[in-house]
Parts: C-alpha cells; sequence; structure tokens
C-alpha cells in the first residue's frame, strides 16, 4: 500500500508490547509508515507483529526512565528515517488500591514512567520538531485523567500531571508549527487489568473493603470492557493524520459520559463557592 499524501511519515511510539500500542504500530506499518516502537522486550514486539513491514519499523527495547537512553533512542529514530513527524507518549500501567496504601517506591516508579517518561520523550523530540516547524504529539491519557475513582488515587494523580503538561505544552509550542493531543481512552478491551499490567499494593490496609471490592471486579473484567482497542488504535491515527482534532480527545462512549458527567459536577462545585471566592478578592483603596 503506497504511503498516503496526507498525515505523518515517521512515528515514535511508546509502550508498544500489547494493547493499543502494539495495535498502533500494526496500523501504522500497514499504511506504510515507518514506525520507531519502544517496548521493554523487542523479540516479543518482532513476534507479534509478524513480516508486515518490518523494513519500516525500528523496534527500540528502552527505559523511558533514562534520560540518555530516550535521547540515544530518538536519535537513532532520526538517524534512520531522517526525522520524526509525530510522537506517541502511550506506556503505562494501572495501580488499584488506596491513597493510602500506595508505598513509597510504588508512587515514585508510577510518577517516573507516566510523567518523567514523558518528559524525557518531549525533551529530546521536541528540538527536532522546532527545528523543522512541525510535527504533533499525542500523550495517551485516560478518563481517569479527567475524573477520579476511589482507589485509583495514583493513577489519576499521574495521568491529571500528563494532563496539565499536554495543556501547558499545547500552548507554548503552537506557534513554532507542532499541535499537541491528549487522548483519554475509557475502558478498553486490553490487558491494562491484568495483573501483568495493574500494579497492587504491596500491604493493603483494614477500613478498605470496597477497594477490594472493586479490585476483585476490575481483575475479572477483562474481555468486557466497551472500547475497542483496534478502533482506539485507529482513532490515534485519524488524530494526528486528521489535524482537526481538539486538545482533549475523549475516546469511547464510557469516557465521554464520564467527562461530561465531570465538567457539569466541576461547575456545580465552582458555583457554590462563589460568594466565598468573591469574597477574598483585595478591598479597593
Amino acid at each position: 500500500m503506497p504511503y498516503p499524501t496526507a498525515g505523518p511519515a515517521t512515528w515514535f511510539v511508546t509502550g508498544t508490547s500489547r494493547g493499543i500500542g502494539l495495535e498502533l504500530v500494526k496500523q501504522l506499518l500497514e499504511r506504510g509508515d515507518d514506525v520507531a516502537a519502544t517496548t521493554r522486550s523487542a523479540e516479543r514486539l518482532v513476534a507479534a507483529l509478524g513480516p508486515v513491514g518490518s523494513e519500516r519499523l525500528l523496534p527500540l527495547e528502552l527505559d523511558l526512565t533514562d534520560e540518555a537512553a530516550v535521547t540515544a533512542a530518538v536519535r537513532a529514530t532520526t538517524d534512520r528515517f531522517g526525522g520524526i513527524d509525530v510522537v506517541v507518549n502511550n506506556a503505562g500501567y494501572g495501580f488499584l488500591g488506596a491513597v493510602e496504601e500506595a508505598g513509597d517506591a510504588e508512587v515514585r516508579t508510577m510518577f517516573e514512567v507516566q510523567v518523567f517518561g514523558v518528559w524525557n520523550v518531549l525533551r529530546a523530540a521536541l528540538p527536532g520538531m522546532r527545528a523543522a516547524g512541525s510535527g504533533h504529539i499525542v500523550n495517551v491519557s485516560s478518563i481517569l485523567g479527567l475524573t477520579a475513582f476511589p482507589g485509583w488515587g495514583l493513577y489519576c494523580s499521574a495521568k491529571y500531571a500528563l494532563e496539565g503538561l499536554s495543556d501547558s505544552l499545547a500552548a507554548e509550542v503552537a506557534h513554532l508549527g507542532i499541535k499537541v493531543t491528549v487522548v483519554e481512552p475509557g475502558y478498553t478491551r486490553t490487558d491494562f487489568l491484568r495483573t501483568s499490567s495493574l500494579g497492587l499494593p504491596a500491604r493493603t490496609t483494614d477500613g478498605y473493603e470496597a477497594i477490594r471490592e472493586m479490585t476483585e471486579a476490575h481483575l475479572a473484567m477483562p474481555g468486557t470492557q466497551l472500547g475497542d482497542p483496534v478502533k482506539a488504535a485507529a482513532a490515534i491515527v485519524e488524530v494526528a493524520v486528521g489535524g482537526r482534532a481538539p486538545l482533549h480527545q475523549v475516546l469511547g462512549s464510557d469516557s465521554y459520559g464520564l467527562a461530561k458527567a465531570r465538567v457539569a459536577a466541576l461547575l456545580a462545585d465552582i458555583e457554590a463557592g462563589r460568594e466565598l471566592a468573591l469574597s477574598t478578592d483585595a478591598d479597593e483603596a
């Protein structure tokens, strides 16, 4: 299939071992695009992809928390393909437990991967995009970057950080010809809710029985989620190729409904606190 005239030529995608990331790489190679795909196991990635587009694939075993390694990976991509048109920050994992139950190491690891890892990729990729005067950053967040549920405090905190980073970045680079989109999927039929991708607290605490029940329900959920990873990956392609996506693009009817409910609840809170808010203005001299 010839490379389409509309859309980017070279993608740098993180978190491609499974789920949406793996499906995205498959679709990009089928489109005829060049793809640098970061993964914890290049062997597993290549085996999952098969022979399709292998000459256009650069598999990269990469620890996103290692800034020097990320810089080297971006340099290798540029050397191989001549530049990077789209970065998709997709790597991440879940954590289900009460805020009180998340240990220091668990908190730091979550932020190392899902915030600092993204920052490493951005620092490495943005100079080339600035020089080219074009590019698209797609940060894969979650509906839990816009709302919050009990038991998801650690995951939400990292995704909320990614949302703020994305909003600021979008305003900073728009005049440079670089577009930013943050994607917020809902529940999707991937391995995200399996123990291979879902962290659990090393020690649980009395008083959070409802979270234990929620954990069991989520571990039983894989295969029944509403979202289709094939369609989600296709939507990410459309976000970059179409060029008309909003800054925030929710994916899934569940995500859409939860986002609207969150906006309504936030507005209600703001209005409920209006009188006290306005009372804190300084008195006129």
